[in-house]
């Protein structure tokens, strides 16, 4: 007696069959192939059109790098460090640090290349960041939160290592891509806001003025006051919470008439909001705050905070795409995105 087998049922269509390749992505896209190489590479020349277009393409036809033999060919780790050069508990005390991560691991999910959280806030850790990243197991480096005299940048140049600075690198701009939010522009619609809610004694709590969230965003404040500025209005934080705190006590002190305060971060304001209601203060009756990020934190607040909203997912996906173009040998560049006002009970 003879018997028959069935064959398993075969999948139809040449990618069912078969791995997806840069071809099939570019059929899909309608791109060339040219088009879409460029666009796993780094995104340089291809416009924001395509882009969409070969990122669709992607995500339907299951397309994946060999990322083994990708390497091989272009000699790259395909892999991004995002690079904090803070301590390590304030990757989770600060709120911007998040939505940035998440960002660029979209960002970098959708080229199909890995990203690797490097913190680097000891000199023991900077030492070993360092060898990491000059050894190659990345292809180059976000690098958030750098300070004017951290010598981490420079040892990383020294290293050759690609970097792209979240925010303008302070006495490095010559030298180092960076993609950063309009500090002055938002700090002085900040200002402008609150004086337009008849506001006259303004004060402000700044950030560390060796980053330039800290001294652009101050020195915004102060010539948006020009002829009003007064120092005793000024109080220094670190951008966190216990230091908004610190510094909204001090100026309750020394200038019990202020009317409000503009602090350098919603961590700082959510700090001044605390010390102000114990003293008494209603918000925004007796005292305006405004903040600085819209993070996520704003929201939350009692009253919710007006701010200045940060584009965190344009900055992340933007510091990717001009790091691989560094990686790529592009000239040096600086990109510029705008604040937003955003009004809430707060003023």
């Amino acid at each position: 007696m003879r018997t028959t087998s069935t064959a398993p049922a075969t999948p139809t269509g040449d990618v069912q069959r078969r791995r997806p390749t840069i071809r099939d992505v570019a059929a899909e896209a309608g791109v060339s192939r040219g088009t879409v190489s460029r666009y796993l590479n780094g995104g340089k020349w291809v416009s924001p059109e395509a882009r969409d277009a070969v990122q669709r393409a992607i995500h339907q036809t299951g397309y994946r790098a060999n990322q083994h033999a990708r390497s091989l060919v272009t000699g790259r780790a395909n892999a991004i460090a995002f690079l904090l050069a803070e301590p390590q508990d304030r990757l989770f005390a600060d709120p911007t640090y998040a939505p940035l991560l998440r960002g660029a691991a979209e960002a970098l999910a959708a080229r199909q290349m890995t990203l690797t959280l490097l913190v680097a806030g000891t000199p023991d850790e900077r030492e070993n960041v360092v060898a990491y990243l000059a050894a190659g197991h990345v292809d180059g480096a976000m690098l958030i939160s750098s300070h004017e005299n951290e010598p981490l940048l420079d040892e990383l140049l020294a290293g050759g290592v690609p970097i792209v600075s979240c925010g303008l690198p302070l006495g490095r701009t010559d030298r180092v891509a960076s993609v950063s939010v309009d500090e002055a522009g938002g700090a002085r619609e900040m200002v402008a806001h609150l004086r337009s809610r008849g506001r006259r004694r303004i004060a402000t709590i700044t950030g560390p003025l060796d980053l330039p969230g800290g001294r652009y965003r101050f020195e915004a404040y102060r010539e948006e006051l020009g002829a009003d500025y007064d120092p005793a209005l000024v109080a220094h934080g670190d951008f966190g919470t216990e230091s908004g705190v610190a510094a909204m006590a001090e100026l309750l002190e020394r200038a019990p008439d202020l009317d409000a305060v503009f602090a350098a971060s919603d961590a700082m304001a959510a700090g001044a909001i605390t010390v102000l209601r114990r003293a008494g203060r209603r918000i925004p009756e007796e005292v305006a705050v405004g903040g600085f990020d819209d993070s996520g934190l704003a929201v939350n607040l009692d009253p919710p905070l007006t701010t200045m909203r940060q584009p965190f997912d344009r900055i992340s996906a933007e510091m990717v795409s001009l790091l691989l173009e560094v990686v790529a040998g592009s000239a040096t560049k600086s990109v510029t995105m705008p604040a937003t006002l955003v009004v809430r009970e707060s003023t």
